[in-house]
Parts: C-alpha cells; sequence; structure tokens
C-alpha cells in the first residue's frame, strides 16, 4: 500500500477538520479625542459611568458588537465574526456617531488584536502523547482537561481537548486560524496521536 493509498484511506475515514470564529477584538483608533459627555446626551441607550469604567459603552444589536469608546479617540470593538463584520460594525458606528452630531474627522485605523476561534477535528487525540511530541505544550489534567499549545507559525495558542474540539487565541488575520488548524491535524496525524473518529 503507497503512501498515496493511506492518505485516501485516513480522509475517507475521517472528516476533514472545521474551524469557525467566534470572536474577533480590535482596536479603532481616531486621531482626535471625542467628548464622551456629549456622546451619552445624544445617543440613547449607551452606558456611560466614569466613575466606574472610563470608557463608554456602545452596543449595536445588529451584528451584535460591543464598542467601548474613552475620550482619548480609541475604541475597542468586540463581538465580530468575521473581518469583513467588523469593518462594516465599525462603519454602523462612526455613521451613528455623525448623525448624532458628534465629529469623526479623518480616517479610523482599524487593528485586530487577537481572534478567538473554534475547531473540531472530529476525532480522538491522544493527549499524553500529543504532549510528549509537541515542543512548547502544556498538559497538566490534574489543573486543566485541554493541552495548551504555543504554535510558531502561525504565532497562535491551542487549547486542545481529547475530543478533537480545539480553542484558538492569538490570531490577527482570519487565514492564521485555518492555517494553524490545518497545521495541527497533519502533526497529530503524522505523529500517530489520533485514536479514531469522533463522530
Amino acid at each position: 500500500m503507497t503512501n498515496n493509498d493511506d492518505e485516501r484511506t485516513f480522509n475517507n475515514r475521517y472528516p476533514p477538520p472545521e474551524h469557525k470564529i467566534e470572536n474577533i477584538v480590535a482596536t479603532v483608533i481616531l486621531d482626535h479625542p471625542l467628548d464622551l459627555n456629549l456622546i451619552e446626551t445624544r445617543i440613547p441607550d449607551v452606558d456611560y459611568n466614569p466613575d466606574q469604567f472610563p470608557g463608554l459603552v456602545y452596543r449595536l444589536h445588529t451584528p451584535k458588537v460591543t464598542a467601548l469608546i474613552f475620550k482619548s479617540g480609541k475604541m475597542v470593538i468586540t463581538g465580530s465574526k468575521s473581518v469583513k463584520e467588523l469593518v462594516s460594525s465599525v462603519k454602523k458606528i462612526l455613521k451613528s456617531l455623525i448623525d448624532h452630531g458628534i465629529e469623526i474627522r479623518g480616517r479610523p485605523q482599524i487593528q485586530i488584536q487577537n481572534i478567538v476561534a473554534s475547531a473540531n477535528l472530529h476525532v480522538y487525540i491522544d493527549l499524553e502523547k500529543a504532549a510528549f511530541v509537541l515542543e512548547r505544550s502544556m498538559y497538566e489534567p490534574e489543573q486543566f482537561p485541554g493541552l495548551i499549545y504555543r504554535m510558531d507559525k502561525p504565532r497562535v495558542v491551542l487549547l486542545i481537548f481529547s475530543s478533537g474540539k480545539m480553542v484558538i487565541t492569538g490570531a490577527k488575520r482570519e487565514e492564521e486560524v485555518a492555517e494553524a488548524v490545518n497545521t495541527i491535524y497533519e502533526i497529530l496525524k503524522e505523529s500517530s496521536c489520533i485514536l479514531g473518529p469522533a463522530d
């Protein structure tokens, strides 16, 4: 049996891995300060309690995105499920501010800080063996049921569970999530850390 035959048999037995972006955390930087008191008086449904937290909380309902807006003109946006959704959410928030008479000047800078995703490899994994094979991994089942693996390329952190479920954090681009999932799948397969189909 050739390697190609082995590969085909494996691929027929196991469905391909899947992943889904759960949350994108990004910062938006405006090159001028904002009057948060003015925003609070003009826009309904925002939360601003400077004694408790220095930022104003602005929630969009569709898509479900939250913006923390600071006096400096910096915003932290959470909740987007894709970069496309993130960009359209930022446009929506800025348009709402402008429509309510808040001056926005210049072009905002959007920087992705962290993409959090989930994945399912659809296979059971021998985490003890994986911990031995993967450098820069940590597995202490008495404290946490998953294996923590710091991947170099792309630079992400994977939480891998014996069920084949995973959490990926630290990606800066959507493509890095797919790359990380496919890379770890190949490593686990080649290292014989896969015990069998999970579904």
